[in-house]
């Protein structure tokens, strides 16, 4: 099996295994939920320093309120749907391979927007050598 580095760190071209991080925060401020622009940045920002490759990102802003965020990674995917009027948000970031971090990346998104109550659930997808 052929391996390439990226940010020098080794991962195995073809490896099927990753991990997919589902979280739900609440306490998180309407006004934040609501921004579009603060939230696209805040997941980039949280992406990259959790060391995923940010490909594109997309958003859906709703009317009254509420926004989908996406983003494509070299990794796979992240996206962020908010709830304003309930104070809450889902968070779901999947990786594949060892280089990118999904739990970091949902712990610092977390921090971002400030949440009072965070519930994470890790799922190993593939066929991971633990």
């Amino acid at each position: 099996m052929k391996t390439y580095f990226v940010g020098g760190e080794p991962d195995e071209v073809g490896e099927f295994a990753g991990r997919h991080v589902l979280a739900e925060f609440s306490g998180v401020s309407p006004k934040l939920l609501n921004d579009a622009a603060f939230l696209c940045e805040s997941l980039e920002r949280a992406l990259d320093k959790a060391g995923a490759t940010v490909c594109d990102m997309t958003f859906k802003q709703f009317e009254p309120q509420g926004v989908t965020v996406l983003a494509l990674l070299s990794e796979s995917h992240a996206s962020i749907h908010s709830y304003p009027e309930r104070g809450s948000v889902f968070v779901d970031v999947f990786t594949c391979g060892r280089r990118a971090d999904p739990e970091l990346a949902v712990q610092l998104l977390r921090d971002m927007l400030g949440a009072s109550v965070a519930i994470t659930n890790t799922i190993h997808r593939g066929q991971e050598d633990r």
